[in-house]
C-alpha cells in the first residue's frame, strides 16, 4: 500500500540522513582502493577483504565484546589479504585483474565457510552507537533537519568523513604521498631517484587492504550489528569504481560515495513506501549509476599512466 511520498520534509531528511550513514563502507574501502591505484596497482579483490574484515570484526566483537579488538581484527586480515596480492601482484607479477578477482572469490568463499563451521546462526551484536553530540541537556542531534543529517551518526561514520581530508593530506603534502604518486606515473624515474618502488607499491596496497577490512567491519559491527554470507553484496567492486568515478582523489571520491550511497538510500525508501516503481528497477539504480560511471571516457585519461602495468628494475 502506498502510504507517502518522496516529497515530503521527513522522508527527504531520512534519505539524507541514510545517505552519509550508508557512506561509510564506500568511503573507507574506496580510499584504500585510491591509494593502491595511485601507487599503480589494480585490486579487484576488495569486496572479499570487506568480507572477511566483516566476519572477523563480528567474530571478535561476539566473542569479546570488545568493539576496538574487532575493529583492530578486521584491520588485520584486511592487510594480510592485502600482502597476499602484493606477493601475487607485485612480486610475481600475476595479471593484476586475475588475482584481484582471485582474491575476491577467497574472501566470499572463506567468509561463508568461516561463519558456517565457527558461528552458524547468531543472533546480532551491540555495535558502535550513534552520536548526538550533548552539552548538558543541549544535543546537537536534537536540531531540526539540521540535527538529523549530519549529528546522528555513529564514530565509524564520522572517521570515515574525517579520512577524506586525511588523505588528501597525505598524498599532497607529504613525503610517502609523493613517493606514491611518483611510482604511479613513473616508476623509473622514481627508482632513479632512490624510491623503492616495490616497497611503496607493498605499504600502499596493504594500507588499501587495511581500510577495505575496516570497511567491511563498519558494516557488520557498526552499520547493521550482524553478519551474513556475501554481506557486501558487491559493494566493493561499487567502491573500485568510486576511485575511477572521483578522478583518483579523496574530494571526487567523496561526491561519489555520497551520490552512489544516496541513490542506494533513494531505492531504500522507495520499497518501503511501496511506491509506485517496479521494486527490480530501485534496486537497480546503484549498479546502474556504476556502469554509467565507469563509461565516461575523460575519466580513463586522469588515471595513474603505470595502472596494472608491473614493474622491473633496468627495464623501460
Amino acid at each position: 500500500m502506498n502510504n507517502g511520498d518522496l516529497t515530503t520534509l521527513t522522508i527527504i531528511v531520512g534519505i539524507l540522513h541514510s545517505g552519509i550513514r550508508l557512506a561509510t563502507p564506500y568511503l573507507y574501502a574506496a580510499i584504500g582502493e585510491m591509494f593502491s591505484q595511485r601507487s599503480g596497482v589494480l585490486n579487484l579483490g576488495v569486496d572479499g577483504i570487506m568480507l572477511m574484515g566483516a566476519f572477523f570484526g563480528f567474530f571478535t566483537v561476539f566473542k569479546t565484546g570488545s568493539l576496538l579488538l574487532g575493529l583492530l581484527a578486521a584491520a588485520l586480515v584486511g592487510g594480510l589479504m592485502g600482502l597476499i596480492l602484493c606477493v601475487a601482484s607485485i612480486t610475481y607479477q600475476a595479471e593484476q585483474g586475475i588475482s584481484g578477482i582471485g582474491l575476491y572469490m577467497f574472501g566470499l568463499g572463506a567468509s561463508s565457510l568461516l561463519f558456517k563451521t565457527m558461528l552458524g546462526t547468531v543472533e546480532g551484536i551491540q555495535g558502535f552507537s550513534e552520536l548526538r553530540f550533548c552539552m548538558g541537556s543541549f544535543c546537537l542531534a536534537d536540531i531540526p533537519v539540521i540535527g538529523e543529517i549530519f549529528f546522528h551518526h555513529s564514530l565509524m561514520t564520522y572517521g570515515a568523513f574525517a579520512l577524506v581530508p586525511l588523505a588528501w593530506w597525505v598524498l599532497n603534502k607529504t613525503t610517502w604521498g609523493l613517493k606514491i604518486r611518483s611510482v604511479g606515473q613513473n616508476p623509473e624515474a622514481a627508482d632513479s631517484l632512490g624510491v623503492n618502488v616495490i616497497q611503496v607499491r607493498y605499504a600502499a596496497v596493504t594500507l588499501g587492504g587495511m581500510l577495505a577490512g575496516i570497511a567491511g567491519a563498519s558494516l557488520s559491527i557498526s552499520l547493521l550489528g550482524v553478519f551474513q554470507e556475501n554481506l557486501t553484496n558487491g559493494m566493493g567492486f561499487i567502491a573500485v569504481a568510486l576511485v575511477y568515478f572521483g578522478s583518483w582523489k579523496p574530494v571526487g571520491v567523496l561526491v561519489g560515495a555520497l551520490l552512489f550511497s544516496t541513490v542506494n538510500a533513494l531505492q531504500l525508501w522507495v520499497q518501503v513506501l511501496d511506491l509506485n516503481i517496479p521494486s527490480d528497477v530501485a534496486v537497480m539504480m546503484p549498479y546502474l549509476l556504476t556502469i554509467i560511471a565507469l563509461a565516461l571516457p575523460f575519466r580513463r585519461s586522469l588515471q595513474p599512466a603505470m595502472l596494472t602495468k608491473p614493474f622491473t628494475r633496468g627495464e623501460n
